[in-house]
């Protein structure tokens, strides 16, 4: 806190900003903790939850026995959006696995979840729509639906209770090296103006230290990444995604049918498109309804949210939402790869969870409750390092193999072919080689299929023809454009501050180079019409310039992913992005 005002103080004159040029060193604040979870999803906090369990019960039991008590140890856990949940987007139907490890008696307390009552699959076509049989691992009796953030804002308040530190508002921007050893992470400084200048309210990131970090950053995390690449702990292949864009709607009536869930394959993805569409009813009058696809295209037009926007003007889908609002809308990458695409889970200092791992199980469409196992597994893992007082990978090695025992390893392991055999779409090679996957325990006629980057799938200007010749026009009603749904995720980014989205080529690339090859791909992909090619008025004529309206970003990284060329980084804002609600 700041030092009391004097008495009767003097005018003060507004703090001159500083240029970029003429800045001194910034001198940060320190946090010293023993954990660190960076991100407060389901990873980060069921994590931090069972460490802090974990710990009790290990003092308890070294005073019985004489053994090592830990004096008081600190685990903090902080989150990039200003709160917990705002950042938080999925389906979701959830295997209730992890959560019945870690609150056994969460049915009694309260979860914002609700029982599935029916389950559908159909296949459509333009005009109809099929029954379809469930695969054995899609059937979704005993699970739970219902809003991701509004069960991640009820762990944070059990995670409170337990007595956790939570710190939202802290992006992670930068991780702390030393000696080969991961040592922590710095916060992003704030009050930095779009010429780099510090303003008045420049305020420097705090390196938060930690014996142990936990990085739960999400997918595509910005710290994960850069951790990946400095230490190169890839898997053997490379981590393919996939985005799902997402509304929910408030349907009159629709609490009468909580609990239903319904798959859909077929209409409107091309055959050569791996990818399909969910509506759950989550209780009360919403249905949260989403289309969720592979970025492995070819086409360089293809455009996700247009996709969905078709998806909904099915008779079907028609007929669900009738009477009904659209009221929130989200989007966001996942990491489809699996087993195979899985970075090596430590290095000294650092473990992975959830999405930064990639747990997600693609083929059950469920990642929830790998996150929460993985985030409890690397709590374990770092309690044995704590004990040992030994972070190195000496100890924390231990978690890859705690990982692979556990039944999330046996999960992940059964499928690890999966998303290779069906990233080119459910054709009869895919079902061909996904049958011989389920009667070989996942191994299938070898025992990793390779993969590829989805970003180098994608075929120049003109090899590959775009699937419809003519842009879809919304109606306003039923569907949307990208500007008036952005609008309904609430995201907000503060207009002064440096763009968190940096094209790393030259300034008349995204004009030249990017038009000629693949026509500006980044205006089809982006969900959030972020980038746009307009008109460069110094250059006269008929030039193009990219303009990047990163004040519309959705957090979902799949401008990251998917360019052609790898030439946009995604880094942290100084805060802001969506707000999502009932997502």
């Amino acid at each position: 806190m700041s030092d009391p005002a004097p008495e009767d103080p003097a005018p003060e004159e507004p703090a001159p900003e500083v240029s970029a040029d003429s800045a001194p060193a910034i001198e940060r604040d320190v946090l010293d903790v023993d954990v660190l979870f960076v991100g407060a999803g389901p990873a980060g906090l069921a994590g931090a939850m069972h460490l802090a369990r974990r710990i009790a019960e290990h003092n308890a039991l070294a005073q019985e026995t004489g053994g090592r008590v830990l004096e008081e140890p600190m685990v903090a856990v902080i989150e990039k959006s200003d709160a917990v949940g705002a950042h938080i987007l999925s389906g979701a139907v959830i295997d209730p696995r992890g959560l019945d490890e870690l609150i056994p008696d969460w049915r009694e307390q309260d979860a914002p979840l609700v029982p599935v009552t029916s389950d559908e699959m159909k296949f459509f076509t333009k005009g109809k729509a099929w029954s379809m049989p469930h695969p054995p691992w899609m059937k979704n009796a005993g699970f739970v639906t219902g809003s991701l953030n509004s069960f991640v804002r009820w762990l944070e308040g059990k995670a409170e209770a337990a007595g956790l530190d939570l710190f939202p508002g802290f992006p992670g921007a930068e991780l702390i090296i030393e000696d080969g050893r991961v040592c922590g992470v710095t916060t992003v400084d704030k009050g930095i103006a779009a010429d780099g200048s510090r303003r008045s309210n420049f305020e420097p990131g705090m390196d938060i230290r930690a014996k142990v970090t936990v990085l739960c950053d999400g997918s595509r995390g910005n710290l994960t990444k850069k951790l990946v690449n400095t230490f190169g702990t890839h898997g053997p292949n490379p981590q393919t995604y996939e985005t799902g864009v997402k509304e929910t709607w408030e349907v009159p009536g629709a609490s009468a049918q909580a609990g239903r869930v319904l798959h859909t394959a077929g209409w409107p993805l091309a055959r050569d498109v791996f990818g399909g569409s969910f509506a759950y009813w989550i209780g009360g009058d919403l249905i949260t309804l989403g289309l969720v696809v592979g970025l492995d295209t070819e086409d360089p037009t293809y455009d996700i949210h247009e996709e969905f926007q078709r998806f909904k003007t099915h008779p079907y889908m028609r007929a669900i939402l009738k009477g009904g609002t659209r009221v929130n809308y989200g989007a966001k990458s996942l990491p489809a790869g699996g087993w195979w695409s899985m970075p090596r889970p430590w290095v000294d200092g650092c473990l992975l969870a959830g999405d930064s791992l990639g747990t997600l199980n693609t083929a059950r469409l469920k990642g929830v409750h790998t996150a929460m196992k993985s985030g409890m597994l690397a709590a374990e893992t770092a309690l044995a390092a704590l004990v040992a007082e030994d972070t190195t990978g000496t100890v924390l090695a231990g978690y890859e193999q705690a990982l692979r025992e556990s039944w999330l390893g046996q999960e992940l392991w059964r499928f690890r072919n999966f998303h290779q055999a069906v990233d080119h779409g459910i054709g009869p090679s895919a079902i061909f080689h996904v049958g011989l996957q389920m009667l070989t325990g996942g191994r299938g006629v070898r025992d990793r299929y390779p993969a590829v980057a989805g970003h180098e799938r994608m075929q120049r200007r003109g090899r590959k023809r775009p699937r419809h010749a003519e842009p879809f026009k919304p109606d306003g009603v039923l569907t949307f454009d990208k500007l008036t749904n952005v609008f309904h995720s609430g995201t907000k980014h503060e207009e002064d501050q440096p763009s968190h989205l940096v094209v790393t080529r030259p300034p008349d690339h995204c004009a030249t180079t990017c038009k000629e090859e693949y026509g500006n791909p980044c205006q089809h992909f982006c969900p959030a019409k972020v980038y746009e090619m307009v008109e460069d008025e110094a250059a006269g004529g008929d030039a193009v310039k990219l303009q990047i309206n990163f004040s519309n970003c959705v957090h979902c990284k799949t401008c990251d992913i998917m360019d052609p060329y790898q030439a946009i980084e995604w880094v942290v804002p100084q805060g802001g992005g969506p707000a999502y609600v009932n997502l």
